[in-house]
């Protein structure tokens, strides 16, 4: 059936098609997706989506009524924009079993309140921040410069940027207050001032990770093939083509050289500033120079100004161990391959995995320890991951769906043995 059209009347005719033909209707130049049993075109749209056209470009041909509700908090804003998009209709529109019962379980959450934040606990997380970063160089002014204060400031400021960089997960999540604009505010103070990032590219990176995540060629995160290779598939298809610049097979081993130390000091530096500047992003550029002149203007009358440079790398080393382990261990043991079109609670199973809650996991991992809830709902406020947990583990155990959960060391433990998996596959893959 064709494109809708107009009817007699002047009002605007919707076709009815089924999921087939809107499944092929995924190409760079025809893009179809369906939310909600409606069908739009978003070719020409994609670029002006304000999340970005890559986030949402990667569901083209696909029903996308999980991804869209998950992201969006002004739902009822945005679908007066949609409506000059929409084409038509999907025939006879039926969720999988797992999926609706997973909408009723969004409805159960929104019902009971999870998706509301406990200003306490924001403002606490916030105030901690300013007092860590504060204890930080009131160490060193106070006591002095000798290696033991010196340490001490660096542990300090580490700690501060490690849980900042939770802190402004939750801003970019949008998961703190009801209004888009003040998580955005907030975003770019945390991430901005606080880190010394810029906050559009992280919601560009990041969005994407979470619409398609452990998928080549649409999450960036696992984009790395230039110094490791993830998963099963990938290795074994690069070894058969004879592909790889790094001996791979040895990857577990400089993982800890090229990884925890260099992730935060060199890589996420090179590529923010090239972010910043390809864009002519000025407003992100702002606030890395107030966060860079503060860094300067505290540390340089102590240490001078290439001795506050140094003080502040020693401190993204630091973090840098902190971030790549506590994100790195959801993902990188769990399957990596191209696009199935798997739904949303399949997809995010399948390549997400928790690491046990208690007081100290929660906080050293800024609640990143119940990935599987936090990407089943990205805009819900961490505090109330628990709370969901049960559910989402009752919603598995029905639908036969594996439900990942594991110690905080095995966690950790699983990113090596992955990778060693990994590289294994393709050694023997490479060498026949």
């Amino acid at each position: 059936m064709g494109r809708g059209g107009k009817a007699e009347n002047g009002t605007r005719k919707l076709g009815v098609f089924s999921v087939e033909e809107v499944t092929s209707h995924n190409k760079v130049d025809d893009k179809w997706l369906i939310i909600n049993g409606n069908i739009y075109d978003i070719t020409t749209w994609a670029k002006k989506h304000p999340g970005g056209a890559k986030v949402i470009s990667h569901y083209a041909g696909e029903d996308a009524t999980d991804a869209w509700v998950a992201f969006h908090k002004d739902k009822e804003s945005v679908e007066k924009y949609m409506k000059a998009l929409q084409i038509g209709v999907v025939k006879e529109y039926k969720p999988s079993p797992v999926i609706k019962d997973f909408r009723e379980l969004r409805k159960t959450v929104e019902n009971s309140g999870w998706m509301k934040m406990n200003p306490v606990f924001f403002v606490c997380q916030f105030l901690s921040l300013v007092a860590m970063e504060v204890a930080a160089a009131a160490t060193m002014y106070y006591y002095g410069t000798d290696w033991l204060p010196y340490m001490v400031a660096v542990l300090l400021y580490a700690t501060c940027q490690a849980q900042a960089g939770w802190t402004q997960h939750d801003y970019g999540h949008l998961s703190v207050f009801s209004s888009s604009k003040l998580n955005h505010w907030a975003h770019h103070l945390v991430i901005g001032f606080i880190k010394g990032a810029s906050s559009h590219w992280w919601n560009f990176r990041h969005n994407q990770h979470h619409c398609k995540p452990n998928t080549l060629k649409k999450d960036p995160d696992i984009e790395i093939t230039y110094l490791f290779l993830l998963g099963d598939y990938l290795p074994v298809s690069w070894g058969k083509k004879k592909k790889g610049v790094m001996p791979y097979n040895f990857q577990h081993n400089y993982f800890f050289l090229l990884g925890p130390p260099l992730l935060l000091p060199i890589y996420f530096h090179v590529e923010n500033f090239y972010f910043v500047f390809k864009r002519k992003d000025w407003w992100d550029l702002m606030w890395t120079t107030l966060f860079f002149t503060k860094l300067s203007l505290v540390y340089s009358p102590l240490l001078g100004h290439w001795g506050a440079f140094w003080f502040y790398m020693l401190v993204r080393v630091v973090e840098s161990h902190w971030f790549v382990w506590v994100t790195q261990m959801s993902h990188i043991p769990n399957e990596v391959e191209h696009d199935k079109q798997l739904d949303w609670v399949n997809l995010q199973l399948a390549t997400t995995s928790n690491a046990e809650p208690s007081t100290f996991n929660d906080w050293f991992t800024g609640h990143l320890n119940y990935q599987i809830e936090h990407h089943l709902f990205p805009t819900m406020p961490r505090h109330n991951y628990s709370k969901v947990m049960p559910l989402v583990k009752s919603l598995c155990k029905k639908h036969g769906i594996t439900y990942k959960c594991k110690t905080l060391y095995r966690s950790f433990a699983d990113i090596y043995s992955s990778l060693k998996r990994s590289g294994e596959l393709w050694y023997d893959a490479y060498h026949g």
